[in-house]
C-alpha cells in the first residue's frame, strides 16, 4: 500500500515561499497521479494542483497559477510544490494524494497526515 508524508509547512509572511516535500513508500511512485488538497478552517477542502504519473501533465487551482509549481522526481518517490507570493488565504492544512485511476487527482485513494502552512504577518 502507498504511504505518503508531508512535509515543510510552517510559517511565512504575506509574500514568502515555502517548498512543501510529498515522500512515498510502499509501491514505486511512477503508477501514480500526485496531487496536493488544502483545507483551511471552516471550508471544503480544494485540489490545489496535481501533476501525472509520467509528470507531463499538471493541473492547478486559478487561486494559485503562476504562484504555486508541482513537481516529482520518481527516483527519490518525491513530490514537491514550490509556492511562492504567498497570501493570507493560502493558510491552510496542505495533504499530499496520490491514485492510480486518474490524471485529475480528483479520485486520489491515499492520503498523507498534512502539513499546516500559516501565512501571517
Amino acid at each position: 500500500q502507498l504511504q505518503l508524508v508531508e512535509s515543510g509547512g510552517g510559517l511565512v509572511q504575506p509574500g514568502g515561499s515555502l517548498r512543501l516535500s510529498c515522500t512515498t513508500s510502499g509501491f514505486p511512485l511512477d503508477y501514480y497521479a500526485v496531487g496536493w488538497f488544502r483545507q483551511a478552517p471552516g471550508k471544503d477542502r480544494e485540489r490545489v494542483s496535481c501533476i501525472g504519473s509520467g509528470g507531463g501533465v499538471t493541473n492547478y487551482a486559478d487561486s494559485v497559477k503562476g504562484r504555486f509549481t508541482i513537481s516529482r522526481d520518481n527516483a527519490k518517490n518525491t513530490i514537491y510544490m514550490q509556492m511562492n507570493s504567498l497570501k493570507p488565504e493560502d493558510t491552510a492544512d496542505y495533504y499530499c494524494a496520490a491514485t492510480s485511476l486518474d490524471s485529475t487527482c480528483y479520485g486520489a485513494n491515499y492520503w498523507g497526515q498534512g502539513t499546516r502552512v500559516t501565512v501571517s504577518s
